[in-house]
């Protein structure tokens, strides 16, 4: 995988429109972010060079809504940690949960898949997604996540998710325990 290996800090310029809208969110925010641009990187397991150069765990941002794709869930977790779908179920009272269609990403988020990032959120103007976080992703002092499109990655801190961005978009947290192992 290609990887720029000039780190860029605060600052963009010549990008898409929805990446350009991330940074202009984090500048106005006073918020520091370095950046690495890539190849397409739409996986976790193609993010683990990406996690190198940057020094941080990249998220596993997951889409989600119930069966009857009334409700919307974007659940941010460790990278490496498995996901079980009726555990999540269980803890945010929500039965069938699976994947949303890429046409729901698109409208709701203006994200595609391989590319979704809770900087997305901004997007989501009616706020129809819910915002659930795993608490084990707080234990790090930062995280990677994408700008909206999967050829570039950001640094964040986690306490600047926490406590600077996601209050600037209106989102209050659900946060759940999701096991590194199967329990049942």
């Amino acid at each position: 995988m290609f990887i720029d290996s000039i780190l860029h800090e605060g600052g963009a310029q010549g990008r898409e429109a929805k990446e350009m809208r991330c940074y202009e969110l984090l500048d106005k925010l006073g918020i520091k972010y370095m950046r690495a641009d890539h190849d397409a990187a739409d996986t976790i397991a193609l993010c683990e060079d990406v996690e190198k150069v940057l020094g941080a765990k990249i998220c596993k941002n997951l889409f989600l809504t119930n069966r009857q794709q009334t409700e919307f869930y974007l659940l941010l977790m460790p990278g490496e940690k498995p996901f079980f779908t009726k555990l999540l179920s269980k803890q945010i009272g929500t039965a069938r949960l699976s994947f949303a269609t890429p046409e729901h990403m698109s409208e709701l988020l203006d994200i595609t898949p391989g590319s979704v990032s809770v900087l997305g959120l901004m997007n989501d103007k009616e706020k129809k997604v819910h915002l659930v976080i795993d608490r084990d992703l707080l234990k790090d002092e930062y995280f990677g996540c994408h700008p909206c499109l999967n050829t570039s990655t950001l640094k964040i801190s986690t306490a600047d998710l926490i406590e600077k961005i996601l209050p600037a978009l209106s989102y209050e947290p659900q946060y759940v325990d999701l096991p590194w192992e199967r329990t049942e």
